[in-house]
């Protein structure tokens, strides 16, 4: 092992989330991918020593996991890694870093300079991405009554949807988190600069992976009460020279399917609006495992560690190696 180049270590790898972060970060050359064997990945000294030996630990973890995870790094003192945790435990939390990169100027920065970063989650990747924009322009305002329709690819929801929806006769459809309680909306509510709950609405559908988050406006309500031209200007100018969001123009099509941009990590924003009626829908595109899940903790990753960001993978073998 070249000893200029970072250690990584996934805990929690063997989840969907792990195993996508994984797969992309054995193509990533600059680093070495370390693993515990999988009779020690649930032994704390274990994992404690193996964060010792690394420069950073990309947690994939149910909340309560990822806290206690947390506290073993935060023992090791000044040998305590950077941490990417991919849970939602610290999406809200002060002393986290937002691992949205693309949700300020400043903001791979600060991603960049911190030890502990939160992975955006799917929905809000979307949602943020369409609505912080707006709100900063002045054209949505903060309280305005935001409604957020969702479908995402089963792939999200855990071994119990994943084993639901590919058995036999599994659902075609589903909405759900009808309580209106989703966990994402707090994510949304704070980093969208929304001062007014959303109505989030999410549902899954019978296919894999990919997303469309959709969000609807009457222009009439909306200050100064722009046209769909000027919302998707808007999202233009904010998101200019970003590598990973574009905003795309519709071209007369009405239809968008949700899985055009699996296994990237590209986000897709789209503006349709009918101007004789005064409507408009905003909606995001991406791969709700892509940057949605695994490619933005490679995007951030890169960040923590100085990586070249316009580096290309040029290895499927990659360089992991076991403890």
């Amino acid at each position: 092992m070249a000893s200029n180049q970072p250690s990584v270590f996934i805990d929690g790898e063997a989840g969907t989330t792990g195993l996508g972060i994984r797969k992309r970060l054995e193509m990533v050359p600059e680093i070495v991918l370390r693993s515990l064997p999988e009779a020690q990945r649930k032994d704390p000294s274990a994992r404690q020593d193996m964060m010792s030996r690394c420069a950073l630990v990309v947690l994939c973890l149910p909340d309560a996991a990822a806290r206690e995870a947390v506290a073993l790094a935060e023992t090791l003192g000044r040998d305590a890694p950077k941490l990417l945790d991919a849970s939602t435990a610290h999406r809200v939390d002060p002393e986290w870093t937002y691992g949205f990169p693309e949700l300020a100027p400043g903001q791979p920065g600060k991603i960049a300079t911190s030890r502990k970063v939160s992975n955006p989650g799917c929905y809000p990747t979307g949602a943020v991405g369409l609505l912080r924009p707006l709100i900063q322009a002045g054209l949505v305002p903060p309280d305005y009554p935001i409604t957020i329709s969702a479908v995402s690819g089963y792939s999200g929801g855990g071994r119990s949807m994943i084993e639901a929806h590919e058995r036999a006769g599994g659902p075609a459809f589903e909405l759900y988190a009808l309580g209106l309680e989703h966990k994402h909306v707090p994510e949304i509510e704070l980093f969208a600069g929304l001062k007014r709950r959303p109505i989030f609405l999410p549902s899954v559908g019978h296919f894999r992976q990919g997303m469309l988050v959709s969000i609807p406006f009457y222009l009439d309500d909306l200050p100064g009460r722009p046209t769909g031209a000027d919302l998707r200007e808007a999202l233009r100018a904010f998101y200019a020279g970003s590598e990973h969001v574009t905003v795309v123009a519709a071209n007369g099509t009405e239809k968008l399917e949700p899985e055009a941009l699996n296994e990237t990590n590209r986000l897709d924003l789209y503006v349709w609006s009918n101007e004789r009626r005064r409507q408009a829908v905003l909606v995001a595109r991406l791969d709700n495992l892509g940057k949605g899940a695994s490619g933005a903790a490679v995007q951030n990753l890169r960040l923590m560690l100085a990586l070249d960001p316009r580096a290309q993978a040029c290895s499927m073998t990659g360089r992991a190696e076991k403890r």
